[in-house]
């Protein structure tokens, strides 16, 4: 599975990344443009260092780029980044659907071998 081959602390900051509101904004308008922390930090009602807080948390989860041209520090969303946080959501996906469709050939089995039906029992 992708969570495991990615690891668990670094998918824990990935997720935590993902986690803010303002962290998958940046993300969003990254993608289409490489945008310096000043320019990002004028569309939010937060602080200079705030929106660099972010920026830094979402390097550190290496969903965005950092790159120093002059004075200025430009960011960019890593799309293989975002990329593998899909992958680790399918991997999750793929897991929690072979539990149920275990669970459900388990119940099938003991409804066929003469177990109590499911809705016995229950009130109605």
């Amino acid at each position: 599975m992708v969570v495991d081959e990615m690891g668990e602390e670094r998918v824990d900051r990935l997720f935590h990344a993902l986690a803010d509101t303002t962290r998958r904004d940046i993300l969003r308008r990254c993608v289409r443009d490489e945008l310096s922390v000043s320019r990002l930090a004028e569309a939010y009602p937060m602080s200079f260092a705030a929106v660099q807080k972010h920026v830094a948390v979402l390097a550190g989860a290496g969903l965005v780029t950092k790159q120093r041209r002059g004075r200025e520090q430009l960011v960019r969303t890593d799309p293989e980044a975002v990329d593998r946080a899909r992958q680790a959501l399918d991997g999750l996906e793929a897991a929690w659907r072979g539990r149920v469709e275990r669970m459900s050939r388990l119940l099938a089995e003991d409804t066929d071998a003469g177990g109590p039906h499911p809705t016995e029992g229950q009130d109605r």
